[in-house]
């Protein structure tokens, strides 16, 4: 397992913006070495180590794109319709080399078949008329109409896929036309996920004793991880003392590439995870300019990187995509991946401190020309129900004091974040 030194997230800016966090992970954080290779059946999700070069074109011969008719664009009449011997038929998957058309002869082509020998041009079946043996071809048709040449799509020696690239199934698709069975990627990330705190308390544990709640964040997190190139482990609640909390983070950075915690990343004086960490290692105590999210904390411990996000639910997710995301994804091998943001109109008015940015949770609803935004009624970090009753984040830059009614807003929806 890769180490990280001890101070290679040193920082000593009393406030750091969100950028200023990405563009450390980015400078700071190497991705971890190795390689397996695995079928595209496994490949789902997975992180491509190295570029994935076309060993042929793609397609791999010139074909119809469509059920129609070849023949030479120079054999059509220059005005009205051109007729056309019909000399032969070429399916897709058809052995040998359809025979070459003459002057003035086509050939009945369906879609995939290779182009016959010397014709360059496709007309559509429902585009033309036909009479016995021959067809009869309107004019207007552009040379090379309908025709898919050869490496159009990838062209012999080029990447189709760059190292870092993570796998779905379009990419996994490409893979397997260009005749790859398995693919190299990188080995899954080894990521902790802590709670922390003696309030909470396991779900389906009762009774709920007097000042206990049960606890989301851990299952949040893990659901979040579940959709990046991780190995997530469960490693349960840590309780509210020092000592154990430095000592389950030093027992579990061993095992781990990344360890994640939420909750005792502040300055009450139950909150000693940051203090944990220093114990271990060493911590950039990230007060973020983000509302919801500011307390954060990350350091190194025993060279595996920390993250301790904020306890409150909402807080933690944003916390979780803007830091603990890119860095997962970095880690990972991956290349740096940007949150989908989509342009909607505001339907409500705010006022927000200059100088933090903030992810207001708002619903959508069609608009013209853009959808329309609703803020969700109650603005706490706490509330769980306001991301299951919201549609996405409005993202509220750091300069912006005010929204009103009809303001252009960056979105991010939640299909594409969760």
């Amino acid at each position: 397992m890769a180490q990280l030194s001890d101070d290679c997230f040193a920082f000593s800016g009393p406030l750091m913006r969100i950028e200023q966090a990405q563009a450390l992970i980015e400078a700071r954080i190497p991705p971890l070495g190795g390689e397996e290779e695995v079928p595209l059946r496994a490949a789902l999700g997975r992180v491509l180590a190295r570029d994935l070069v076309a060993r042929l074109p793609l397609p791999p011969f010139t074909n119809s794109a469509v059920d129609g008719y070849a023949f030479r664009h120079a054999d059509l009449a220059a005005a009205g319709e051109t007729r056309l011997a019909i000399v032969g038929r070429v399916a897709a998957g058809a052995a040998g080399a359809p025979a070459a058309p003459g002057p003035g002869e086509a050939l009945r082509v369906l879609t995939g078949a290779p182009m016959p020998p010397g014709t360059d041009t496709v007309v559509m079946q429902e585009d033309v008329r036909l009479e016995p043996g021959a067809v009869l071809v309107p004019q207007g048709l552009k040379p090379g109409a309908n025709a898919r040449p050869a490496g159009e799509d990838v062209a012999e020696g080029t990447v189709a896929l760059p190292a870092g690239r993570r796998l779905g199934p379009a990419e996994i698709g490409l893979a397997a036309a260009l005749g790859q069975a398995a693919l190299p990627v990188r080995p899954r990330l080894r990521v902790g996920v802590f709670s922390t705190g003696d309030e909470l308390a396991e779900p389906g544990t009762a009774p709920l004793g007097p000042g206990r709640t049960y606890d989301s964040n851990r299952f949040t997190l893990l659901a979040l991880l579940a959709r990046l190139p991780v190995e997530a482990t469960d490693l349960g609640i840590l309780p509210d003392r020092p000592e154990a909390t430095a000592a389950a983070l030093a027992e579990a950075a061993r095992a781990h590439d990344l360890l994640l915690t939420s909750g005792g990343v502040s300055t009450g004086e139950e909150d000693h995870v940051r203090g944990a960490i220093e114990r271990g290692g060493s911590l950039v105590f990230w007060r973020l300019a983000v509302k919801p999210g500011r307390p954060a904390a990350m350091g190194v411990v025993g060279g595996t990187p920390v993250i301790g996000l904020p306890g409150n639910p909402v807080a933690a997710v944003v916390t979780f995509l803007q830091l603990a995301r890119p860095l997962v994804l970095r880690r990972a091998g991956a290349l740096a991946e940007a949150l989908p943001r989509f342009p909607a109109e505001a339907a409500f008015a705010y006022r927000k401190k200059a100088g933090r940015r903030e992810y207001v949770r708002v619903s959508l609803v069609p608009g013209d020309p853009l959808p329309r935004a609703r803020i969700f009624p109650r603005e706490g970090a706490g509330l769980l129900s306001s991301l299951t009753g919201s549609d996405a984040f409005a993202e509220l830059p750091e300069e912006t004091v005010a929204v009103t009614p009809g303001d252009r807003l960056a979105v991010l929806p939640f299909a594409a974040l969760f």
